[in-house]
């Protein structure tokens, strides 16, 4: 049987782009995969969905995870004996090329677009950015070129990467998983509702939504639900100062069931992330598990996103920056919920047709059978 390993010093285990989708696509199709993973609580290897989870130490700081986390998970790598290496952060490149050397094939997984990030990040000086960002754009090329392929999100991050070994596997939503929750509830019978599924950060709009629902009419009883993680955590006690934060509900990290409740539950997804330059021509994968379950949307209006958007008829575009904007959008649906549910089910037909990650594994599993061969033939 063919062994796989996927690489991460960043992600954690439970990462549903990493585990849920790549590493259980390949298990259900015969591979032998494991997942390698940083975890705070080290626990003995265990099988989760056929997938063989390997956890070694969590390190803190951005230098160390880099160093001592990524030998760690070079070290544990080898010790699996796989033909194929999976990486899935930039960090890891590395550890990618001593991969190369000791014999194996080598995928980078590349989940942001990593120069346009740079742009956006705080933490450093802002006359070093563009410099920084240059740099990991070069390695990124270099890299891809040693490595044997590229897996990428979006088309954009595409054109940065050899097209002769650059594939596109967009981190589309699992049908199953999503697409049968607008039936637990129906949805006029629905709490007025609006929900945020994600990383909560300013960088996504965190701030100009608690400031929406401070213009959103009283007798419209709206409410809107934050289900993530807060980044930073202080973030919390900021955005509890903003008027608005009355009508808001934190729900904290959510496993994957408990969203697809929470969605059931639901009448809008919000996905109002602000127009820094890695969002501009991201795909989120919000906004297609709210399409997939069944929720119009209120979206940021960028030419990508649009373009998704108008071509479903599934929800109204707003200025992310406004949150009067934002306010009017969630007004609009709530008030007229025939239209917002047909809305909806528009944007569930459009992931049933072509944003699902049913039609991507495909990809996947053909860039595995052009790299090993099939999952049965040789290995360990």
């Amino acid at each position: 049987m063919i062994r796989v390993a996927h690489l991460t010093s960043v992600h954690p285990a439970d990462d549903i782009r990493i585990r849920g989708k790549e590493c259980a696509t390949l298990a259900n199709a015969g591979y032998m995969v494991f997942l390698i993973a940083s975890s705070d609580a080290l626990a003995p290897s265990e099988v989760i969905d056929g997938v063989h989870l390997v956890r070694v130490p969590r390190r803190r700081g951005r230098l160390q995870r880099a160093t001592r986390s990524a030998w760690s998970v070079f070290r544990a790598t080898l010790q699996t004996h796989a033909t194929v290496c999976h990486l899935h952060d930039p960090e890891l490149i590395w550890v990618g090329i001593l991969l190369k050397v000791a014999g194996r094939k080598v995928i980078y997984d590349v989940h942001e677009d990593l120069p346009r990030q740079i742009r956006d990040k705080n933490w450093i000086h802002p006359l070093l950015r563009a410099p920084i960002g240059r740099v990991a754009a070069v390695i990124e090329s270099m890299a891809a070129r040693l490595f044997d392929a590229t897996v990428v999100v979006t088309p954009t991050i595409a054109s940065r990467f050899p097209r002769a070994s650059t594939v596109l596997i967009r981190n589309l939503p699992i049908i199953a998983e999503l697409a049968s929750t607008g039936g637990q509830r129906a949805y006029a019978a629905r709490a007025p509702l609006a929900v945020y599924v994600g990383g909560i950060a300013s960088t996504r709009g965190a701030r100009q939504l608690v400031e929406a629902m401070h213009f959103v009419r009283r007798h419209v009883r709206a409410r809107i639900v934050l289900a993530g993680r807060f980044q930073p955590e202080g973030l919390r006690d900021d955005l509890s100062q903003i008027a608005g934060w009355d009508r808001v509900d934190v729900a904290g990290w959510l496993g994957r069931s408990d969203v697809a409740e929470l969605l059931g539950s639901a009448r809008i997804g919000l996905v109002t992330l602000l127009p820094t330059a890695s969002y501009l021509t991201s795909y989120p994968t919000k906004l297609f598990e709210y399409m997939a379950a069944g929720l119009p949307v209120v979206a940021s209006d960028f030419p990508v996103w649009r373009e998704i958007v108008e071509s479903a008829d599934c929800g109204l575009l707003v200025d992310p920056r406004d949150p009067r904007a934002i306010a009017d959008a969630i007004e609009r649906l709530l008030d007229d919920p025939g239209e917002a549910e047909a809305m909806g089910e528009r944007g569930r037909a459009a992931v049933m047709e072509r944003y699902s990650w049913e039609a991507e594994k495909s990809v996947l599993l053909e860039l595995y059978l052009h790299l090993a061969g099939p999952p049965g033939v040789g290995g360990q």
